[in-house]
């Protein structure tokens, strides 16, 4: 809601206006920008000139439509750098933009809140697509009716607690090759492939927070073997450490036996399949809806 102030500062004609940005990334991290010359400073957060964002204009509908712009800047190691956009830490992360009177804060507008999306390099510069609040009622809503359970491990609809002893736990990487393969001394008393399906979390090192998803698991017994499905896209080496999580298969007896969890299985395993959608009445025999069994 634009205030009377900066409506009558506006009125003028002989405006002092800039626009910043404040960009927070799903780790929480923090960074305020403003194509103002001078540093600025409202609601806690720095917003500093230096950092060459800017955007092109914003568009906006009224309704359920999609607003939209883009953010361009240089990159710069002291702000969004090159190593933190290839391992993804800004995909997804909220952005707000507001049209400030530079020369009394307090006379501000919110213009754009939203997530980046989809992120382009080109040299030493960056092109981000910004997508608005709308953009989330684009995702698939209510329950899909299939054999294998919908829910994803640990969420909320699954209710099992990943801490649980036995089903996580912190192992320091010996070997690490690629960004895919990884050897591990000294994590016993798991099953072999108990981690496949489950999530690779590094806790330490320049991919600290980033997650991966376990392709491989496989010991020999002296060394774990794991293997993701995609490379983590940052620098992880030997030494660095790591949290393994058990992984699911969605199927019943997984859920049953491996989490003792099946009140919250989200799948409909007795549900008919193709075949039977497919089939037809038979010409001969009996056909009282009995068993079939011979």
């Amino acid at each position: 809601m634009i205030t009377d102030a900066f409506k009558a500062h506006l009125e003028t004609g002989f405006t002092h206006t800039c626009r910043c940005w404040l960009v927070t990334r799903k780790d929480g991290f923090v960074l305020g920008f403003t194509d103002h010359d001078l540093p600025l400073a409202f609601e806690g957060i720095d917003f500093l000139p230096e950092s060459g964002l800017t955007a092109r204009a914003i568009e906006q509908t009224t309704g359920l439509s999609v607003d939209n712009t883009e953010a361009m800047g240089i990159l710069s190691a002291d702000a969004i750098t090159e190593a933190d956009i290839l391992a993804g830490r800004y995909d997804g992360a909220e952005v707000k933009s507001w049209i400030v009177n530079w020369g009394d804060v307090e006379q501000r507008l919110l213009q754009f809140v939203g997530t980046i999306g989809e992120i382009q390099r080109d040299g030493h510069s960056f092109q981000a697509e910004l997508r608005g609040l709308t953009e989330a009622l684009n995702q698939p809503q209510g329950r899909i009716f299939q054999k294998p359970c919908s829910a994803i491990l640990g969420d909320h609809n699954c209710g099992f607690n990943l801490d649980d002893l036995g089903y996580s736990t912190t192992a320091v990487i010996s070997e690490a090759r690629s960004g895919k393969f990884f050897e591990f001394e000294n994590v016993a008393g798991f099953e072999a492939r108990w981690f496949e399906r489950g999530r690779f979390v590094a806790q330490t090192g320049a991919a600290a927070g980033l997650v991966g998803v376990i392709k491989n698991d496989r010991s020999d017994g002296t060394m774990r073997k794991i293997e993701t499905w995609e490379q983590i896209r940052a620098d992880i080496a030997p030494g660095d450490t790591v949290r393994l999580e058990a992984g699911c298969d969605r199927r019943t007896t997984t859920c049953r036996l491996k989490f003792n969890n099946l009140v919250n299985y989200r799948g409909f395993p007795t549900i008919p399949g193709e075949d039977w959608l497919m089939s037809v009445p038979r010409k001969d025999g009996a056909n009282d809806g009995g068993s079939l069994a011979g």
